[in-house]
């Protein structure tokens, strides 16, 4: 005849248990590193070519949950003063009235949350794009170079894309010239806090 032992939880058995929930669902604040990140915007020119400019100034931060990962939001800010182009033309009529008019507007925003893993590595962030005081919802699709959930506490890689129409944010001219779909492209070093 077999007895029945009923489990007892000891401090042996709760700690380790209890150390692993709190690890899962601490949040860990990650920086940008600034000399180690950057933002490239790619429009279509001229109907068969494309001119990018390319914004080196950026800062801010991301906040992950491991187990949560809807929970994660991200804050990151660009100085739009501080742009690149391939021309001086460009460069001067990117900074203008027409386009970024970074005079009046010296920053550009996104402000996401509710990130959606897809797989391991990859994902999307939905968020509040503001560039020239106009503020529209876009999304951020993103790619770690490894897996979030077993690297938090270290550094981390990201790279992101994200499409927008120009016209939507007040940049309405030379539409015969420049095409209206721009494409983003984030590329991001994250050092924990």
């Amino acid at each position: 005849m077999s007895h029945f032992t009923p489990l007892r939880l000891t401090k042996l058995t709760v700690l380790p248990l209890a150390a692993g929930l709190l690890v899962s669902n601490s949040s860990t604040t990650y920086t940008l590193d600034t000399g180690r990140s950057s933002i490239d915007a790619k429009v279509p020119f001229l109907g068969f070519g494309s001119k990018t400019a390319t914004f080196s100034s950026l800062n801010g931060n991301v906040t992950f949950v491991p187990n949560r990962p809807r929970d994660a939001r991200v804050n990151v800010t660009i100085n739009t003063r501080v742009i690149k182009a391939p021309d001086k033309t460009t460069l001067n009529r990117l900074k203008g009235e027409k386009f970024f008019w970074v005079d009046k507007y010296p920053t550009a925003k996104f402000v996401g949350s509710n990130l959606v893993m897809t797989d391991a590595r990859n994902g999307k962030v939905s968020g509040k794009l503001t560039a020239r005081g106009i503020t529209r919802t876009e999304t951020l699709y993103v790619t770690f170079d490894k897996d979030p959930k077993k690297s938090m506490g270290n550094p981390i890689n990201l790279s992101g894309r994200m499409t927008i129409n120009r016209r939507n944010y007040g940049m309405k001219s030379y539409n015969l010239v420049v095409g209206k779909n721009v494409t983003i492209s984030l590329k991001a070093r994250m050092v924990p806090r």
